[in-house]
């Protein structure tokens, strides 16, 4: 370009492309060239090079400022700009086209790759100082894009004022921007090369959105938060989770409580309140239905846009941390419920992200769930892979987390999931199991228990999918426990039946035993159990008042004594009457009525026996810890078995019947006084207060066992007995 010819005419394809904002690489035509000083800034009515009180030029007819540089000037490599905008607003900012790429070839490598567990400290928007100056470093990655800007409430939303750099074949974008910090509100403006779609997109990478309908991300601070669990984390690192106690209290944090507006507690309100409540009633974990951002309230989380962002719902990230910190200092565990089977098709976010299924794949029969309405991930894809697993590891190592549940991982594992038999393609053997998920979920599996040792992650996995919880190794997925569902779905169908049928239904009892131990096992009792119609789990009782309450004392009185770690969903320890409503509060009111309170009195005592008689947990996963004592009192629907430790053992008998069972003989291994350490029909619990303080055992053989007991059984009730 002539420096006597400075007119739009004169103007070449470069230049264009610059205003049209369709250029891949505008350092090639912005910044310092030589003795020239190009930039182009659209929202600026007139700009001068600070640092030598140089006046630029406008090109006729464009936004492009240019200057010279004489012989002598001094520039040092970072310049600044003073520039005044359209309203007579001044501005000094650094030029962005003078500072070079900030991204180093061996993390764009890792990352195609699909080994960059940290790829989020380099994705995204991060603060950034380079050479003593502060702003902040975007990337973003975007392969079939044209021209890549980032856009904010810094440069009134215009994608022609930031343009970004191509960093080559890897398809990664980036930029830093001098002078922003924390708060500011972003999205990324792609330019599809193929179709010229122009698309505004959240940032996949976002560690805090606006809050909703709103979708802007937001620059934070990462490092601010100070942790006062060091103790926790310190013993986490040991934690024989396979060994020890785990009592789960499944929580959605919108509707576990609200305040007296119908506004959502914030994280710090909730470390109060729920954490006291949790500790109070004895759980040792905390699981959250999916807090990762998410557009509507009524998918509870598990239609994600944020992979790597806690809901502005309830505050900030760093207020999330203050949640989790108050979970570890009152001693209680944090698992997130994850979801990487599938996303939403918001426009604003993953969906068709460059204008290329680039998350997902192209043919819907393997990249949509045709029932749910959404997308599902390419994991065959190494930066796809490396995204999901960099959120795991993220949740894990940033917010201090100490498990995640993975949803809906059947819909991963099957190609036909769901599917009408012309609507799904076989894997490359002909098929029906997904190769690529089952790859990524070892992946997972392997690399979060490695980089962060003593924590779990839990499969919600629905068929009979083998080794779900057996090492990689040996041919497993790899995953630290799954919940069983068949446990779950049997003993609920059998406590739905009226008592007086309950006879013809006594395998659905038993039945679990034969598989109890093939993986390690979650009792569920969810959040799916308790909406959609499927009504309450003291409405799924049968029976009047009374009854309803007894039998539910006595399922959960089951739940606690069999094999496996437990979980309960929020409202279900006190008897909740209405379905869960993610829209509202559950209703506390009614701990003002007896039968609710002793129901969650039970909850709290079971709570602390489980976790204080090691016969209960120390062996949930393994035979030894378990030995019927009588499984065939079809007729009576009266069940009776021993649960083990090294050490010591307890009885457990139950009735499932209203019919109180007096002389009812039971055998034990051993001699000597048997005291009962728990009764579901206890006054405490609003029950009838049949059965027995202690008795002793005589020498008569029963049940193969040596000696034996008599005992009154109270109606639909359960004891544990300890000798």
């Amino acid at each position: 370009m002539a420096k006597d010819n400075l007119s739009f005419e004169s103007l070449d394809e470069n230049h264009l492309q610059i205003i049209e904002a369709r250029h891949h690489d505008p350092f090639t035509v912005l910044g310092l060239h030589g003795d020239t000083l190009l930039v182009f800034m659209p929202l600026a009515e007139s700009v001068v090079l600070q640092d030598i009180n140089l006046p630029l030029e406008r090109i006729t007819g464009s936004d492009f400022f240019i200057g010279h540089i004489k012989n002598g000037d001094q520039l040092p490599l970072h310049y600044q700009l003073a520039w005044l905008d359209k309203a007579g607003t001044s501005h000094l900012s650094h030029d962005p086209y003078s500072f070079g790429s900030q991204l180093p070839d061996f993390d764009q490598h890792l990352f195609g790759e699909g080994k960059h567990w940290h790829i989020y400290k380099k994705l995204g928007a991060h603060l950034h100082t380079v050479d003593g100056i502060q702003g902040v470093h975007f990337a973003v990655w975007a392969p079939n894009a044209q021209r890549v800007s980032v856009v904010g409430d810094f440069n009134h939303w215009d994608g022609r004022s930031h343009p970004m750099r191509n960093l080559g074949a890897g398809g990664i974008w980036e930029l830093f921007v001098p002078g922003l910090s924390c708060g500011c509100l972003y999205k990324f403006e792609i330019l599809n090369r193929n179709t010229q779609q122009l698309l505004l997109k959240t940032d996949p990478y976002g560690q805090q959105f606006e809050f909703r309908p709103n979708t802007s991300s937001i620059v934070v601070n990462e490092n601010s938060y100070k942790w006062r669990d060091h103790r926790w984390m310190g013993n986490r690192v040991n934690f024989d989770w396979l060994h020890e106690p785990i009592s789960i209290y499944e929580v959605h944090l919108g509707s576990w409580k609200r305040d007296q507006q119908g506004n959502f507690l914030n994280y710090k309100e909730l470390a109060v309140e729920l954490v006291a409540y949790a500790k109070e009633l004895g759980f040792t974990h905390i699981e959250l239905l999916p807090i990762s951002e998410h557009p509507l309230d009524a998918s509870w989380g598990y239609q994600t846009t944020g992979y790597f962002a806690p809901t502005s719902r309830h505050g900030t990230p760093d207020d999330f941390r203050y949640f989790v910190d108050t979970c570890h200092q009152n001693n209680i565990g944090v698992i997130l419920d994850w979801v990487p089977a599938h996303f939403p098709k918001d426009g604003f976010a993953l969906s068709r992200f460059d204008g290329s299924a680039l998350y997902e794949h192209e043919d819907p029969r393997k990249g949509e769930h045709r029932d749910w309405g959404t997308l599902i991930y390419n994991y065959g894809r190494n930066e796809v892979k490396n995204f999901l697993l960099a959120s795991a590891v993220f949740w894990l190592e940033e917010f201090h987390l100490d498990g995640l549940r993975v949803d809906a991982v059947a819909s991963m594992l099957y190609l036909d999931y769901s599917r009408k038999h012309n609507d799904w393609i076989p894997n490359r053997y002909g098929g029906k199991e997904n190769l690529e998920a089952i790859d990524f979920l070892r992946e997972l599996n392997e690399v979060t228990h490695d980089q962060h040792p003593g924590t779990v992650v839990m499969a919600e996995e629905s068929t009979a999918w083998p080794q779900v919880t057996r090492p990689t190794w040996t041919g497993g997925l790899g995953f630290s426990m799954k919940w069983n569902m068949g446990w779950m779905h049997d003993t609920l169908s059998y406590m739905s039946h009226d008592p007086i049928h309950r006879m013809h239904h006594h395998n659905q009892l038993t039945f679990g035993l034969l598989y109890a131990f093939s993986e390690n096992f979650a009792l569920p009792f969810s959040h799916d159990e308790v909406v959609h119609g499927k009504g309450s789990l003291i409405n799924k009782m049968p029976g009047d008042e009374w009854q309803r309450f007894a039998n539910l004392r006595l399922l959960f009185t089951f739940m606690f004594t069999y094999p496996g770690k437990k979980l309960l969903f929020m409202g279900c320890e006190f008897g909740q009457g209405t379905e869960w409503n993610f829209n509202r509060s559950l209703d506390w009111y009614v701990l003002e009525y007896p039968h609710h309170k002793g129901m969650q009195t039970l909850i709290k005592d079971l709570n602390y026996l489980y976790k204080t008689q090691p016969a209960l947990f120390s062996h949930d996963f393994d035979p030894q810890g378990f030995e019927w004592l009588d499984c065939h009192d079809v007729q009576q629907s009266i069940i009776s078995y021993r649960r083990k430790s090294e050490f010591e053992e307890v009885i457990v008998v139950l009735n499932f019947t209203p019919v109180p069972r007096e002389n009812y003989r039971v055998g034990v291994p051993n001699p000597g006084t048997y005291h009962v350490i728990f009764n579901s029909d206890s006054h405490y619990y609003y029950g009838s207060n049949t059965g027995n303080g202690a008795v002793s055992s005589e020498p008569r053989l029963w049940m193969n066992q040596p000696h034996s007991i008599n005992l009154t059984l109270p109606p639909l009730g359960a004891i544990i007995l300890k000798l």
